[in-house]
């Protein structure tokens, strides 16, 4: 396998991070993007070298049109362009019930979400295109299926972007391109540590598994959807939640 340039969006943390490190493991050059945790990206980055893998550091705000710009043209000009894109950065939300919630709420996490997400695939995919090769994974939320009390504006969000992957599949998969969504249930993240332990146990014993997910359940899906071997898995819904979900 060729070495491949991934790019992680929120890769710093949880999820992120154990994405980074396991498609650096898998022999590809990662970048971990950021907004403001340069210790932490730096530290993580470090990790992996010491490790043997080859991983960057990257800030970007990706709500930023001109900051995602300049981290792409970075890529392009010092290491070829990105081959695969892990679009996984956090956006906040708002958390009410839709009776409660006004339009500006629902409506800035919708629009954070398929901004950042619209943004970065555009500038990966021209470079994708070009090279007739590509990988766009999308981390989505098994509650864009499986509705929750007050998580309408996430589970909306993540709804869009699990149809625009469709169309993103559709339309580049004769230039090499595949386009997929990861759709993680519960996972025992620093965001998810101070969810009440009742909450957490009810999850467990309500998953056929009888666990919840760790972020390197999470990576090892991200992993075999950037590999050079997943080339006809495209416009999928791929959710890691032990059975918690059953489409």
């Amino acid at each position: 396998m060729s070495k491949k340039n991934a790019l992680i969006t929120g890769g710093a943390r949880g999820i992120g991070a154990a994405v980074a490190k396991q498609l650096a493991k898998d022999g590809h050059r990662v970048f971990i993007n950021y907004v403001s945790s340069v210790q932490v990206a730096e530290a993580l980055a470090a990790e992996i070298k010491s490790m043997g893998g080859e991983a960057y550091p990257i800030q970007a705000d990706v709500r930023d049109d001109a900051k995602i710009e300049a981290m792409f043209a970075t890529i392009q000009k010092e290491y070829g362009g990105v081959d695969i894109l892990v679009s996984n950065a956090n956006m906040n939300f708002t958390q009410k019930p839709f009776m409660d919630q006004t339009w500006d709420e629902f409506a800035q996490k919708l629009n954070d979400e398929m901004h950042a997400s619209y943004v970065c695939a555009r500038f990966a995919a021209a470079s994708m295109v070009a090279k007739k090769y590509g990988r766009l994974i999308f981390i989505s939320s098994t509650l864009s299926e499986s509705p929750a009390p007050t998580f309408i504006a996430h589970g909306s969000a993540k709804g869009a972007l699990d149809s625009f992957s469709k169309y993103l599949a559709q339309e580049l998969g004769a230039h090499g391109v595949t386009s997929n969504i990861v759709a993680p249930g519960l996972v025992l993240t620093d965001a998810t540590e101070h969810a009440p332990e009742e909450f957490k146990e009810y999850i467990r014993m309500s998953t056929p598994t009888q666990t919840i997910s760790r972020p390197d359940d999470v990576a090892h899906a991200v992993s075999y959807l950037a590999s050079e071997g997943s080339g006809q898995i495209t416009g999928n819904y791929l959710p890691v939640c032990g059975g918690a979900y059953l489409p």
